[in-house]
């Protein structure tokens, strides 16, 4: 194996159920899938050229996927080395394999309606996740098929080489950051979904119908000039019981300012309450103008995060279909006593 710090390590999945697992351990290689890629020697070093030939085969997929695509099969064709050192964490038997890559790209007419974009690699350990911090394990866990391990690289070739050492829970300082990224994706998801599905008039339907999971009875403006004010929500079904709360509704990320707040409070009487959802943030002074009144409330884009993930079992099943999450279990920080 070449010098530690001459080596670049990696990690590649075996598809989502790792079904290429098989080619992975008995055919001593490693392999990425996009069989209709051909051979990615004939597209030369020449990025654009992976991008082209994905949007020629593959027109309706999202903007974002061509250049991320592109960048995991130019990386495997050209910038893998022989001697780099690859992780592949199994889903099918749990545990962590470790080779050295030996062979050049080459495509496999084998395995050309599977995975054909081979390298041949000498597998050289095998370990258990639990020899690694939490760390680790999440970094090499990508989501993408084949990436660069940056973070932890150092613990993985330390492993290589023998230095295995089972880290104790109350001692993986990663266990936080890791919590905390996993917390941070989730929210950026939310927020950026919202931002990009739920534009205009369709966030306030969404606001709305958080109301109504929290007791709320709602009625939404139509779409159009609304006189600054998108939803009415009250506890009785008529509507004449106090209180009243008028909602306005910016599905925009830029910051509110105290004028537009101000506009909003106009239009609110003093039995009624102003209620102003924004996915961007307020100024100081929208902030200051809203602390000054009994009657106003301001929630921004983070707060609003906040009640989606606090009312989400509840989500109409539309809006659950927009926002697909799952209910998962993440470690806290274990502090040590003292």
């Amino acid at each position: 194996m070449a010098n530690s710090q001459e080596v670049s390590v990696w990690g590649i999945h075996a598809g989502k159920t790792g079904d290429a697992q098989s080619i992975f351990l008995k055919e001593n290689c490693v392999a990425l899938g996009w069989p209709e890629m051909g051979n990615l020697k004939d597209l030369g070093a020449d990025r654009e050229a992976f991008k082209e030939k994905l949007i020629k085969f593959f027109p309706d997929r999202k903007p974002g996927y061509y250049p991320n695509a592109a960048g995991q099969l130019y990386r495997f064709a050209h910038e893998m080395q022989k001697g780099d050192i690859v992780i592949y964490p199994s889903k099918v038997d749990k545990q962590i394999h470790i080779g050295e890559i030996t062979g050049d790209y080459k495509f496999s007419a084998e395995h050309a309606k599977t995975y054909p974009q081979q390298r041949a690699v000498k597998w050289l350990k095998t370990l258990p996740r639990t020899q690694f911090s939490q760390g680790a394990l999440y970094e090499s866990g990508s989501a993408m098929s084949f990436f660069l391990i940056k973070n932890f690289a150092n613990e993985f070739l330390s492993a290589l080489e023998g230095k295995e050492s089972i880290i104790p829970p109350t001692q993986d300082e990663s266990i936080s950051g890791v919590s905390e990224s996993i917390e941070q994706n989730t929210r950026d998801f939310i927020t950026k979904t919202l931002v990009t599905e739920l534009k205009g008039h369709g966030l306030a339907h969404f606001v709305g119908h958080l109301l109504v999971i929290m007791g709320y009875k709602t009625r939404i403006a139509p779409e159009g000039p609304d006189g600054g004010v998108d939803i009415i929500a009250h506890k009785d079904e008529l509507g004449f019981v106090p209180p009243v709360v008028k909602v306005q509704v910016k599905s925009s990320e830029g910051k509110i300012g105290e004028p537009t707040v101000s506009q909003l409070y106009g239009k609110v009487s003093a039995q009624e309450y102003g209620l102003f959802v924004s996915l961007g943030e307020f100024t100081t002074q929208a902030e200051n103008f809203a602390r000054n009144k009994s009657n106003l409330r301001l929630i921004d884009g983070e707060e609003l995060v906040n009640l989606v993930l606090a009312h989400y079992d509840n989500l109409d099943s539309k809006y659950k279909a927009l926002l697909p999450l799952k209910r998962v279990y993440v470690p806290e920080a274990i502090e040590e006593a003292e």
